[in-house]
């Protein structure tokens, strides 16, 4: 078991070193990285998504009670994590959205997909592109929802509908899932040429996406509040996981659809945690340190949770 897990966890991270490395030595510079991360985020994201939403089968993709213990979870994640920073570490209420948010967002894309299909194989990723679908929108609403109704100087209700609407529908990521969405279920019949130059982009991009995540994790510095960034960590990488492996008892979920959601329950938070405390210039030091660390961290805590998922229940 311990051989399986090295062999699956260690090639995702080491590809994800390479990225650090690159950078720290000088081969690539932070505007090589910044090009890649363009093309990772507004073309190769972009046309996995639509590729997948464009073809999986809808009705067993999205399994119900399988996305309600994730999402559940992550909701309870979250609002937990809001509060042990409101109350425990004594923030102001919009700094502990901030913070807090890292408790919700989980870095989905460039490891949870890498990372589950070495862990569980192909024929489970439709379940995991379900997931992925279904989190910035539900995310995003969450997080500024619940921000803009915290914050001494936050907006009234129909601007913060249209600050979430905005922010979810211009996202190229939404774009490819909502074009893929359309594609499947008007069942239209796209050229040869075009799904082959679409499957060329998406299998370049989680290869691709693991460098340039290296890279900009050389950006992010230990800064203070240690403690504080820790504590998120451990609900992004613990509470989050373990609420939902107990959600999916609850609701009967398949143990093999179990599996996808646990494992990518486990994620750190993706580096749109940084961004959302960007955003409202609230929290940025530990949102920073929250990412780093817990990103070190997931490549321990996902080997502990696949020995269990896979050995143990």
């Amino acid at each position: 078991m311990l051989a399986y897990i090295l062999d699956t966890i260690a090639p995702v991270f080491l590809v994800l070193m390479l990225g650090y490395i690159s950078v720290r030595t000088g081969l690539l510079n932070e505007s090589a990285i910044d090009g890649i991360m363009v093309y990772v985020v507004k073309v190769g994201v972009p046309c996995l998504l639509f590729s997948a939403t464009a073809t999986i089968d809808l009705a067993s993709a999205y399994n119900w009670p399988a996305l309600t213990a994730f999402y559940a979870a992550a909701a309870t994640s979250f609002i937990v994590a809001v509060l042990v920073s409101r109350k425990v570490f004594n923030r102001r209420p919009g700094e502990a959205v901030a913070i807090g948010f890292g408790a919700l967002f989980s870095n989905l894309v460039f490891l949870g997909l890498p990372i589950t299909e070495r862990a569980l194989g192909k024929e489970h990723m439709a379940t995991a592109l379900a997931l992925v679908s279904l989190h910035a929108p539900f995310c995003y609403f969450l997080g500024i929802s619940l921000m803009e109704s915290v914050r001494a100087d936050g907006r009234a209700l129909l601007d913060t509908v249209k600050v979430v609407v905005k922010t979810m529908f211009s996202n190229a990521l939404m774009i490819g899932i909502l074009a893929g969405f359309i594609v499947n279920l008007t069942h239209i019949s796209l050229p040869g040429f075009f799904v082959f130059s679409v499957d060329m982009v998406k299998q370049s991009t989680l290869p691709i996406a693991l460098v340039a995540l290296g890279g900009v994790l050389t950006r992010y510095r230990l800064a203070g509040n240690i403690k504080e960034a820790v504590t998120v960590s451990v609900f992004s990488l613990i509470v989050h996981p373990a609420l939902a492996l107990l959600i999916c008892y609850l609701l009967g979920v398949p143990d093999n659809l179990r599996n996808v959601v646990v494992l990518m329950s486990a994620m750190a938070p993706g580096i749109n945690a940084f961004v959302f405390a960007s955003m409202y210039s609230r929290g940025e030091s530990v949102a920073a340190s929250t990412v780093l660390i817990s990103t070190v961290l997931t490549m321990p805590s996902v080997s502990i949770w696949l020995w269990i998922l896979l050995g143990h229940l």
